[in-house]
């Protein structure tokens, strides 16, 4: 019997990849659904690749030209997430989360009832709402499986083992665009040299966050949460190759390090745990990398922004929707050359550190606050005189 399987935001890298890996073995998986926001003409060429029959595009002009096309006599088209109940009569095998922002984190609350295993590739919504997104696990027996690579990796690493058993979590990062420019020299730096990052194919926004580390912040505050571990045992190593992408130090000496290519399609291929009739096709091992891992510890004062995870509270709160919003609004201030990315940093750090954010550290997410707050933070900056 084919497996069926949802994508949420199948135009971005991360749908059109496991569209890749579907691609080759379609004969097992049947595709329920696909959704985007504005690329309509992506999405009808999916839907008439795959034959789905069910597609949503929440952008209201793009939803109405695709109610002109020809594809809509053969296809239920929905502008909201309120259709799943339509959609899913029974609980599907495989959903795949890839909405960017925190506009992904309703839509994935909302399938986890429809499907017995979610993959996220959403790290806003893991950081802002895990308590959340984990609750509705539970309720709803759904299994859950990390997209990041990094994540990925330490979930791969856990396998027949317990993360009570592990001592301590090394992420990696690559140091981005910026690692070997002296800090001097930060403030002659131009946008176009930021979004050059040296191993990986990325859009503009992660790459600004790569080159200041706040990306590899990020993926520290979701490790905490999805393995339900303690700030003080996950630390971050700067390996410049992106081949190593986690470590990790167990109590009994052990140590494993988890490597692949710097490509997403392995991790994607791995989240599904179905038989697949393919073989994925990698890379030899690469030993030159190997012998030359060059692991170094972060240099604080070249990426400052690190400093934020020594001022998270240790529960799940209202404070990392600050923090996230606030990186968004400021990585676009630089982006509409508002700011020089010597300054994005401080910026950042002084907007958090504002005394009426502090009381956020105290309060538990709630779906509705985290978007009226998240709002709130964007409205403030965008109102500021920078």
């Amino acid at each position: 019997m084919k497996k069926k399987i949802a994508i949420l935001g199948s135009t971005g890298s991360i749908g059109k990849t496991l569209l890749k890996v579907l691609k080759k073995d379609k004969k097992n998986f049947q595709i329920i659904l696909l959704t985007a926001d504005k690329n309509y003409k992506e999405l009808i060429k999916q839907a008439n690749f795959f034959n789905v029959k069910n597609l949503i595009l929440t952008n209201k002009k793009s939803f109405l030209k695709l109610k002109k096309n020809s594809i809509s006599s053969k296809v239920n088209i929905y502008n909201d997430f309120k259709s799943f109940n339509k959609i899913f009569k029974k609980k599907i095998d495989y959903s795949m989360c890839s909405i960017s922002g925190l506009e992904g984190l309703r839509p994935t609350l909302e399938i986890i009832k429809y499907t017995k295993l979610i993959a996220i590739a959403n790290k806003e919504a893991i950081i802002c709402g895990w308590n959340i997104i984990d609750r509705e696990l539970r309720l709803n027996n759904t299994k859950f499986i990390p997209i990041d690579s990094e994540h990925f990796s330490v979930n791969y690493a856990l396998k027949n083992n317990l993360i009570s058993n592990v001592n301590s979590i090394y992420l990696t990062a690559s140091g981005g665009p910026l690692y070997n420019v002296p800090l001097s020299k930060f403030n002659k730096i131009k946008i176009s040299d930021v979004l050059k990052h040296p191993n990986w194919k990325m859009g503009k926004k992660i790459s600004i966050d790569s080159a200041t580390l706040m990306n590899k912040v990020f993926e520290i505050i979701e490790a905490k949460k999805i393995f339900n571990i303690s700030y003080k045992k996950l630390k971050i190593l700067i390996h410049p190759k992106s081949y190593v992408h986690a470590l990790l130090k167990f109590k009994d000496g052990m140590i494993k390090i988890i490597a692949h290519d710097t490509n997403m399609i392995i991790p994607i291929y791995n989240s599904l745990p179905f038989e697949k009739n393919f073989i994925l096709k990698t890379n030899e091992l690469d030993i030159k990398k190997l012998n030359s891992l060059n692991l170094k510890k972060v240099n604080y004062k070249k990426f400052p922004l690190v400093n934020i995870l020594t001022r998270l509270p240790k529960r799940d709160s209202l404070f990392e929707t600050v923090v996230v919003a606030t990186n968004d609004e400021f990585v676009k201030l630089y982006l509409n050359n508002k700011i020089k990315f010597n300054d994005l940093a401080n910026n950042i750090l002084k907007f958090i550190n504002l005394p009426e954010f502090a009381k956020f550290k105290l309060i538990r997410p709630k779906i509705d606050a985290i978007e009226k707050l998240n709002l709130y933070v964007r409205f403030k900056i965008n109102n500021l005189s920078v």
